[in-house]
């Protein structure tokens, strides 16, 4: 029987044994959206290989802020699967408790909701010295951030499917 103790293993199993069922639910403005285990097992692949691509390694620690989404719930397991410490924080934290907790954790990514996260992010940015990269989400309001270490949710899923093209 294969060693199902992580969140990773239990998503292989699942995304095997379960392809087409209902894994994760969503109401977006006022329409469920629906992931099958198959699809969720895809869009962590691909995050965790974006990930990896873009220098993310066993031990590195990546912190989510923002609603209970799937895409933030996704980012955790794909740095689990890369051997990663997923570091959620809670999106109406204060400033000082943010820098805090990413700096104890010396959080390296940070996925971000949206626009609202990473302006928190960005004013705390000169005090976070171990932090590589942001993703975001939500490319709402985004179009006028040009920052090398900012990148979108979906680009980082382009990066990682490329990745994985080029590193069968």
């Amino acid at each position: 029987m294969a060693d199902l103790t992580t969140l990773p293993r239990l998503l292989q199993r699942n995304a095997r044994e379960l392809a087409a069922r209902p894994a994760v639910r969503e109401k977006d403005r006022g329409i469920w959206q629906t992931w099958s285990w198959r699809e969720y097992h895809d869009q962590v692949r691909d995050l965790a290989q974006g990930l990896a691509a873009l220098g993310f390694q066993r031990g590195d620690r990546l912190s989510v802020i923002g609603d209970n989404r799937p895409r933030l719930y996704w980012a955790q397991v794909a740095a689990q699967s890369l051997g990663g410490v997923p570091v959620p924080v809670y999106q109406d934290s204060i400033a000082k408790e943010l820098a805090f907790v990413w700096n104890h954790a010396e959080v390296s990514v940070i996925v971000a909701e949206d626009q609202e996260q990473v302006d928190k992010i960005l004013a705390l940015r000169a005090e976070l010295p171990a932090l590589h990269l942001v993703i975001y989400s939500d490319p709402r309001g985004m179009s006028g951030y040009r920052y090398e270490w900012l990148k979108s949710y979906q680009d980082v899923q382009d990066i990682g499917r490329k990745f994985a093209a080029e590193h069968p």
